[in-house]
């Protein structure tokens, strides 16, 4: 705030005009504020300064509001010093001692601020106000249908990631699927050791693999000649509860 308040002393508007954006977000719709045409626009309200951004963010202006009010502000131009000694040694001899007077009795800060603004005030930093200013509400109405098309855009960005992680899944489940029917008998003979071991585990991986050829079954149309071998598996080991549950979790065959 210190910096944004020397810069508005120096001759920077952009606090004030987000003053008046904060009295807008505001309003309620019967306020005759929201009639209010809007201010001569600063420039520069597109690239707001480290401390101006950090003030809106605190006072928590609407986003939208900010970016379709800054869409008519032009870029503005960083100001320097340069030519200040020169202007300065240009000043009248008596303003010069009086300003010299007031940063002895340590007004300073004052007499730096009134001198910058002065200076930098020979190239206008607002746009002039015309009669087709926007009102109050104008912006308001603005800000909310940039706030449905963002929200829109948002949307369709997140369905098209869903999409494009579905596809991505798909892909590695028929790559995975391919190599299984590759492999033949083998991933069966893995199933058979993984049970041997009676580690819980392992019936784990048992399952999960069981859960894979039941899907390579299914696309294959051998859904039948599946479940005969998971029954067989069943049948095989009718002692071992742990294995018989995770295989009924599953949701494999009877």
């Amino acid at each position: 705030m210190v910096q944004a308040r020397a810069d508005l002393a120096a001759g920077d508007l952009r606090l004030l005009y987000l003053g008046w954006l904060l009295g807008t977000q505001r309003a309620d719709e019967d306020d005759d504020f929201t009639d209010q045409k809007e201010p001569a626009l600063p420039t520069g309200l597109r690239n707001l300064s480290e401390p101006l951004l950090a003030i809106a963010d605190f006072l928590e202006i609407d986003q939208d509001l900010l970016t379709v009010a800054a869409q008519a502000s032009p870029p503005r131009k960083e100001p320097t010093n340069e030519g200040l000694a020169e202007w300065i040694a240009g000043l009248p001899a008596a303003e010069t001692a009086t300003l010299l007077t007031k940063v002895a009795d340590g007004d300073g800060a004052e007499v730096r601020a009134l001198l910058l603004r002065r200076f930098r005030g020979r190239e206008t930093d607002i746009t002039a106000r015309s009669s087709s200013a926007r009102t109050a509400s104008e912006l308001l109405a603005a800000a909310d249908r940039r706030a449905i098309e963002r929200e829109k855009a948002a949307e369709l960005r997140r369905r098209e990631e869903q999409a494009r992680k579905a596809a991505a899944k798909a892909a590695a489940r028929a790559k995975r699927l391919d190599q299984l029917a590759a492999e033949g008998e083998t991933p069966w003979k893995q199933v058979d050791e993984m049970i041997a071991t009676k580690k819980t585990s392992e019936y784990d991986l048992a399952v999960a693999l069981l859960s894979d050829l039941r899907a390579l079954a299914s696309r294959q149309g051998s859904e039948a000649a599946f479940a005969t071998r998971v029954r067989g598996i069943r049948g095989q080991y009718p002692g071992r509860p742990g294995l018989q549950n995770r295989l009924d979790n599953a949701g494999l065959p009877r």
